[in-house]
């Protein structure tokens, strides 16, 4: 009997301890993301499908919170490709469950005090539009922001980095 207790006990700890830390609120990423504002230098590699070889050019870009709201508008600029300048807005569910459509799958601080974010959606990608997985792995610091996606394609075990941003922040004037 006090053998059942005792995983019965544990048992149900390790439920609460796993639905609490699960629970990522709104409030916390909402605040995560805050932080991004401002312009950032960087650049973006990634994945010629055709050639098979990484990619590097310069990669800026400038995000700003829609004045009180969940959202996010993220301006893309190419120095080197300015027909590939593009501005995207993102927002986050108000359950903290999503950002657009990617479910988060976890969010964690890093050892040197960077907030880590990584999500997943469902889609299709590649020179014949496979079905496939993204894992979207956002590194957040005070002066550094990366933004990576790794494929996984339908049926294969195999992640493929298919880009990866990396951007310091620039001094305000």
């Amino acid at each position: 009997m006090r053998i059942i207790s005792l995983y019965l006990t544990l048992s149900i700890t390790l439920l609460i301890t796993t639905i609490c830390s699960a629970q990522i609120s709104f409030k916390t990423i909402q605040k995560d993301f805050y932080k991004l504002s401002g312009t950032w230098e960087g650049s973006l590699t990634y994945l010629d499908y055709s050639s098979g070889k990484p990619y590097t050019m310069p990669a800026d870009i400038e995000i700003k919170r829609i004045g009180k709201t969940n959202k996010f508008v993220f301006s893309n600029i190419y120095p080197n490709e300015t027909s590939a300048n593009s501005i995207d807005t993102i927002s986050i569910s108000t359950d903290g469950k999503y950002i657009d459509k990617e479910l988060l799958k976890s969010r964690r601080k890093l050892p040197n005090g960077d907030i880590e974010i990584i999500t997943e959606e469902f889609g299709k990608d590649g020179n014949y539009n496979k079905p496939a997985t993204f894992r979207y792995t956002y590194t957040l610091g005070t002066t550094t922001y990366k933004n990576r996606k790794d494929v996984q394609f339908t049926g294969e075990t195999e992640w493929i980095n298919r880009h990866d941003y990396s951007y310091k922040k620039k001094p305000s004037r």
